[in-house]
């Protein structure tokens, strides 16, 4: 990419700015992921927390995945916008959903993640590598 990522919610009370490429950019078909996006998955952009600028306070909502770890997926508190993800197995990480980019078209996922709980009616992109049940 060698740009700034940057991103944020619907009404612009939380923005973020990567100053690196991400480390990863996965979908995540985990049954907690379907919920917290409505959707058939999270899409993630993962990048080191020591590359990302955050202005605004997510709220944050703990689950516990099926690894037995903590995920903590953050929102706008005023919009309601899902925008970002802390997971206890990436201390040093935090991912942002693809949504939330100001150019989503720069997202390029190379994995599906938890493949094992995607939805029938979703169509899983031929080039990524798949995973059925994650790697965190």
């Amino acid at each position: 990419m060698g740009q700034k990522i940057s991103g944020g919610c619907s009404c612009r009370a939380i923005r973020y700015e990567a100053t690196a490429e991400p480390m990863a950019m996965v979908n995540c078909h985990c049954r907690d992921c379907q919920r917290a996006t409505g959707s058939a998955y999270g899409a993630y952009l993962m990048f080191a927390k020591n590359a990302v600028r955050v202005e605004g306070e997510p709220r944050y909502h703990t689950t516990i995945g099926n690894a037995g770890r903590s995920v903590e997926r953050g929102f706008c508190a005023v919009c309601g916008s899902p925008v970002a993800v802390k997971l206890a197995a990436l201390p040093d990480a935090i991912g942002f959903l693809a949504a939330s980019l100001d150019d989503p078209s720069l997202y390029k996922p190379s994995q599906d993640i938890y493949t094992d709980s995607a939805q029938a009616w979703d169509t899983l992109h031929p080039a990524t590598k798949k995973v059925p049940q994650g790697i965190f």
